[in-house]
């Protein structure tokens, strides 16, 4: 089996499981959006159990898992139970402001994590200062951070909207706290790889030969220390989905972080697992695309 194919099938088994769990977990709760809309309403239970017959909810659970494995098979999502609207058609519209949001806070948190991971790694004089923050990244809540941010910048300074989305002053603060948090996890990965390899056998044999501190530093130590960063990035677009789910609701950003959690409140399970299906497909992919990377980046991996 070719390893292309391979990381293929991995993908497809994780997009059925994670599917297959969110589907399970979702109707093993009470109560469903059609049930809990209506019964607010005062309509009886004959009308409740007859407007679930019309949806397919009174079928057996592995009926409905057939049909609804079925449908995603054909790339239908299903539609939503309040408002009859194609779940397709709502992942689509929320999904460009949260693709914004991801994108600017991996690659601004990118740099900074192996910034950061370098510093607290090489540099003696801004370790400390660069381990502080690494820390508060990974111990303190996405939430707190953006309560504080826009205690902040917003309450008290006035200087950056907390809410909304469309200008670039209303992206600025979201990106900010996402990106603190994902360069968290990546500057320690790094810092660690580099304090290892600083006494790596083939970097002392480096130094034996001669060769300049600098050139050791770029070709050996950081070529050899950043291998890791990239399955670590890959690793952030799960924390990043998770983490725009409290953004967007901090901040009140539309997106996929705020439909989820609406459709979760209201019960609306066919939404929760449209956004279940998308995300792991991102998350397999881009796991997949790291270890492409990792391939051709170190030929250890590849002999």
């Amino acid at each position: 089996m070719t390893p292309l194919l391979r990381r293929s099938l991995s993908l497809i088994v994780t997009v059925w499981f994670a599917t297959t769990l969110a589907f399970i977990g979702l109707r093993l709760l009470p109560g469903d959006a059609i049930t809990s809309q209506l019964r607010q309403v005062g309509v009886g239970s004959a009308a409740i159990e007859e407007r679930r017959a019309q949806q397919g909810l009174d079928d057996p659970i592995l009926i409905q898992y057939l049909r609804y494995m079925g449908n995603l098979v054909r790339g239908q999502l299903g539609y939503s139970l309040l408002s009859g609207e194609p779940i397709s058609e709502m992942v689509i519209r929320d999904l460009r402001p949260t693709v914004v949001l991801s994108l600017s806070s991996l690659l601004i948190g990118s740099g900074l994590g192996i910034a950061l991971g370098v510093s607290s790694g090489l540099a003696q004089h801004t370790s400390f200062f660069s381990r502080t923050i690494v820390n508060l990244a990974l111990s303190t809540p996405v939430y707190w951070t953006g309560t504080l941010a826009i205690f902040t910048f917003t309450a008290q300074l006035g200087l950056l909207p907390s809410a909304g989305a469309g200008r670039l002053s209303q992206l600025v603060l979201p990106v900010a706290v996402l990106s603190f948090h994902t360069a968290g996890p990546i500057a320690r990965v790094v810092a660690t790889h580099i304090a290892d390899m600083k006494s790596a056998d083939f970097v002392r044999t480096a130094r034996g030969k001669g060769l300049k501190e600098r050139t050791i530093l770029f070709h050996h130590i950081l070529r050899t220390g950043l291998l890791p960063v990239v399955s670590v990035i890959a690793l952030q677009a799960g924390f990043l989905f998770s983490g725009t789910v409290i953004v967007e609701t901090l901040f009140v950003r539309p997106g996929i972080g705020r439909l989820l959690l609406n459709a979760t409140i209201q019960q609306d399970y066919p939404i929760v697992q449209g956004v279940v299906v998308l995300s792991a497909i991102v998350y397999a992919t881009m796991n997949m695309i790291a270890d492409v990377l990792h391939r051709l980046l170190d030929p250890r991996i590849r002999i």
